[in-house]
């Protein structure tokens, strides 16, 4: 039913191919085998190489039949563990679900890598895999933002690759950002935010400055709309489509979301269990909860992509159940279909020419 290969070159289909981490995840691979099977029943043009454990990828491939064809199980003997230090892992990962996954891409096999792991470890193996794209110094992670927009997304990146970004950092940050949203958002003009403690051109940390007139220098000849300054009230607003931070700040700004997410949900139950009318209440109101509900459910957007890499990387959350992999795959998927990489790469190049210009015009 499945067939199975130890040499990752072998394994030729046609169409797109996706590569997939089964271990990585809290739920285990049933819920990736979940996850694929809820794509396969959707999409007929996928193929994917599953990573793991091979009797028990076996064991659950083989009950269903929709994926009878569609998937090529590599054997990987070892799993990296959510506790497991990034430059561990780099030194004695190679036999894991992880690194399989990512050679996968390294060696042409698969146009993306999807994973519910470990972050640091991914990131750390798919840069010494994959290496940076030239021109990169620090890549990023972009995630997709439950917003006012019509789209119902905001782009906003970095949240975790990297603490640090320098102008330079935010300026390449803000063009992959800006081929993000229109490869994977259908948005024509993205219009960028560069996050601040004020909207005033004169508030900010100094390399914020600088890199706001670099990002304003290259809007036009990028084609997108640069709208200054943003606080942090604007991540989830309409007035922009993309949100460019450091990884530090990204990274608080995310986790501070999940929980404010979490508390309205507890508080909304609380609420409606207070007397017999809220109670009442709650079933009238059911229908709009549940509209409520699938508007903020982060599983519909789950998937953070690995920006500034010669190769796409997704990071699924490491919760994630069946409809979050369906999720992080069909970003993978339409990722791959419009080429997304050449075009980040293009982006990159385009980021180092402008900003040798601003640094000329400037001296």
């Amino acid at each position: 039913m499945t067939s199975t290969v130890d040499n990752k070159s072998e394994v030729v289909q046609s169409g797109t191919t996706i590569s997939i981490d089964a271990m990585g995840g809290d739920l285990g691979p049933a819920a990736v085998v979940a996850g694929i099977v809820r794509v396969v029943q959707k999409n007929k043009k996928i193929h994917f190489l599953l990573h793991g454990q091979q009797k028990q990828l076996q064991e659950l491939v083989a009950k269903r039949q929709s994926l009878k064809g569609r998937v090529t199980i590599i054997d990987s003997l070892e799993v990296i563990k959510m506790e497991d230090k990034p430059s561990h892992v780099v030194r004695h990962g190679k036999a894991t679900s992880m690194w399989s996954a990512i050679d996968s891409v390294r060696d042409g096999d698969a146009s993306v890598c999807v994973s519910c792991g470990n972050t640091g470890a991914l990131m750390a193996i798919s840069m010494v895999r994959l290496r940076k794209l030239n021109g990169v110094n620090r890549p990023a992670i972009a995630i997709l933002w439950p917003s006012s927009n019509p789209m119902g997304f905001n782009v906003m990146l970095d949240v975790g690759a990297d603490v640090r970004a320098d102008p330079k950092d935010l300026l390449q940050y803000a063009l992959m950002g800006v081929s993000y949203a229109r490869n994977g958002l259908g948005i024509a003009k993205p219009r960028v935010g560069l996050l601040n403690v004020g909207t005033e051109e004169h508030k900010g940390r100094s390399e914020l400055k600088e890199a706001y007139a670099k990002i304003e220098h290259c809007q036009l000849d990028a084609n997108f709309v640069f709208e200054g300054f943003v606080e942090g009230g604007d991540i989830p607003g309409s007035k922009v489509d993309v949100i460019i931070t450091d990884g530090f700040t990204g990274n608080v700004a995310l986790k501070t979301a999940e929980g404010t997410a979490s508390l309205i949900g507890y508080l909304l139950r609380e609420a409606f269990r207070f007397s017999p009318l809220s109670k009442l209440a709650s079933i009238l109101a059911f229908t709009s909860l549940n509209r409520f509900k699938m508007r903020i459910d982060p599983r519909r957007v789950n998937g953070g992509v690995f920006l500034g890499l010669n190769g796409t990387v997704v990071k699924s959350h490491g919760s994630a159940d069946a409809t979050g992999i369906e999720a992080a795959i069909k970003l993978a998927f339409e990722l791959s279909k419009n080429d997304f990489l050449q075009k980040v790469a293009a982006r990159v190049a385009y980021a180092g020419a402008i900003d040798n210009d601003v640094y000329d015009d400037a001296n």
